[in-house]
């Protein structure tokens, strides 16, 4: 039966769906680069995925985690860091977690279990506990040598990864702790460890470990102030943007197929089919964005009962979703500075083949078109909310809801 319990669109923050739009390129990296690099001993930087709410990195890395427990790999889970919280201590936790994981809080080693214990006291007291300690290590170091000890545990286990997820890293606003985080995890993912091959001699590797970040996009720009080159030469960045008509399509295509497989209420199966009206629908209000798409998506299969979603159903669902949709994007848009706002303002004034920097900077008021140029390369490069494509060439929005509010009467537009 369509009922709300069994709806397989989710908005929800962080969830990862059973309707799955897009992200091919995130999702292959990690199964055809990252993964079986570091499995084969080879150097691979750690991923730091940012990107304005709603574009979906938490639930991207969310999904490559369950992934990656479902092959045997050993991972933290989502490590949320909340505004004003200590984050090595939020690893330390998880750390010593996964050092239950790998067998090491039951190792004979007194180096090791004294390096748990160690780790255990920053999980209680955080970067305080070099305040009351000036004798002792200071705790990031603790940090990485924990995580090589849990990687040579990965190794020695095989075809084993660790992942560890840390997720609202913009919330590390202590200069100095953000410092220590990050030489912490790049220091682990860096260690070369000498290992001996069957054939008697040694060479070095690095260990099967694996640390993605992600939060708002001012965070590349609050690491790389600090550690510049380090953290470039240790994370590699991608700002994510809307998701293609042609995925979420692709996403949309099982229901328009051969529908969607829910209990009935005989105690059997049924199936939810999809008009592709509908489906066109769906995919033109939400723009592109993770968020809408799913929330479109729900509010579509929750406005009616039948065996197949309608067009109709497609936009009387919307009509109940369009304030939550219009709240998503200002909120995206009132986190911006009045700079760059006003750059967007200028952009949606100007017909789509004008927009030029020239001819925004003209439309913005500004006396020469270089004074416009550090506001645009930040809202395409930092934010990933537009893209200009050659030297010369117009701007475009990579955020086609931001451009659909700006423009538009989206997301209350009358029905085509």
């Amino acid at each position: 039966m369509r009922t709300p319990v069994v709806c397989p669109f989710n908005p929800g923050s962080d969830t990862v769906p059973e309707i799955w739009a897009g992200r091919r390129e995130e999702l292959d990296d990690w199964h055809q680069v990252l993964r079986p690099r570091r499995l084969a001993g080879r150097a691979e930087r750690g991923r730091t995925i940012l990107g304005e709410p709603g574009t979906g990195k938490s639930c991207l890395v969310n999904r490559i985690s369950e992934e990656a427990r479902h092959q045997g790999d050993w991972t933290t889970g989502q490590l949320r860091i909340p505004r004003g919280t200590d984050p090595l201590r939020r690893l330390a936790r998880a750390l010593v977690d996964l050092a239950r994981q790998a067998g090491l809080t039951t190792a004979r080693e007194h180096s090791v279990t004294a390096l748990i214990r160690r780790v255990e006291k920053i999980a209680a007291a955080g970067v305080s506990l070099s305040l009351r300690d000036a004798q002792a290590p200071e705790p990031y170091t603790d940090l990485t040598d924990l995580l090589i000890e849990i990687g040579r545990s990965a190794l020695r286990a095989r075809n084993t990864m660790v992942l560890i997820h840390l997720d609202e890293v913009q919330n590390i606003d202590d200069d100095d702790v953000r410092s220590q985080l990050l030489v912490a995890l790049g220091d682990a993912l860096t260690h070369e460890e000498t290992v001996q091959a069957p054939g008697g001699y040694s060479f070095s590797r690095v260990l099967p470990l694996a640390v993605y970040l992600t939060g708002l996009p001012e965070f590349a720009e609050m690491a790389g102030a600090r550690t510049g080159a380090t953290f470039a030469r240790r994370f590699k960045t991608t700002v994510l943007e809307a998701i293609s008509d042609e995925d979420l399509e692709m996403a949309l295509e099982p229901f328009v197929a051969d529908g969607w497989e829910v209990p009935d209420d005989q105690g059997g199966l049924t199936r939810i089919s999809m008009h592709p009206d509908a489906r066109r629908a769906i995919i033109q209000l939400s723009c592109g964005e993770p968020f809408l798409f799913q929330l479109a998506g729900e509010q579509a299969w929750n406005a009616g009962t039948s065996e197949v979603i309608t067009e109709r159903q497609a936009f009387r669902g919307w009509e109940r979703a369009a304030d939550a949709a219009e709240t998503h994007v200002e909120r995206i848009l009132q986190r911006l500075p009045t700079r760059e706002r006003e750059f967007l303002d200028a952009m949606v004034a100007l017909p789509a083949e004008s927009r030029t920097l020239s001819a925004i900077a003209e439309e913005a008021g500004y006396a020469k078109s270089s004074q416009a140029g550090p506001t645009s390369q930040r809202l395409d490069v930092v934010r990933g909310i537009i893209q200009r494509r050659g030297r010369g060439k117009v701007y475009r929005f990579r955020n086609r809801a931001v451009e659909a509010l700006l423009a538009t009467d989206w997301p209350y537009e009358e029905r085509a």
